[in-house]
């Protein structure tokens, strides 16, 4: 399962659309964590599973959402509603209650990714507004069910050379 995650583009539907369809080829699934601040028909994310985000207004996206992907049970929220900026826990607690494999959000615009207790959590960051690095990133991760690397890009399709995580799973 390869799936590219991005987050938090807030208003930039051109570049988003840049990055999405540079990759779009190659994924079993695009996701949007949320703050995209675009309308759902928006051309740039056709396709994408988009999750509504603190500053996404209207009803053109759910809260949350699970995605069943060859096997592969992926969680997406935009973390605002669990607090993800203090706290890693309630996000936590929803995503083993779902039953995840991996965990995705976005609202803090730090771009992470860890294992905790058997789910896969990832934050791609931003591609227009990061915090604690300069780069603007999303991520493309890869996972066979007993491996999983989660490498993250710069907005003009570069490796962030520190930032890829190899993942052995039971």
């Amino acid at each position: 399962m390869k799936a590219l995650i991005i987050s938090d583009s807030h208003g930039w539907g051109e570049e988003l659309q840049v990055v999405l369809d540079r990759h779009r080829s190659e994924m079993d699934i695009l996701i949007h964590c949320g703050d995209s601040e675009l309308d759902g028909d928006h051309r740039a994310i056709e396709g994408v599973k988009v999750v509504k985000g603190n500053c996404d207004f209207g009803d053109d996206f759910p809260n949350e959402r699970t995605e069943n992907v060859n096997g592969v049970c992926i969680y997406v929220t935009h973390g605002h509603l669990y607090n993800v900026k203090l706290t890693n826990v309630p996000l936590s607690y929803r995503a083993e209650e779902l039953q995840a494999q991996i965990a995705c959000f976005g609202h803090s615009h730090v771009a992470t990714a860890f294992l905790e207790n058997g789910v896969i959590y990832i934050n791609p960051g931003s591609i227009r507004l990061p915090r604690n690095r300069v780069e603007q990133t999303y991520c493309i991760c890869e996972y066979n069910g007993t491996y999983a690397t989660v490498t993250f890009y710069e907005y003009n399709g570069e490796v962030v050379s520190d930032m890829i995580y190899h993942y052995h799973l039971s």
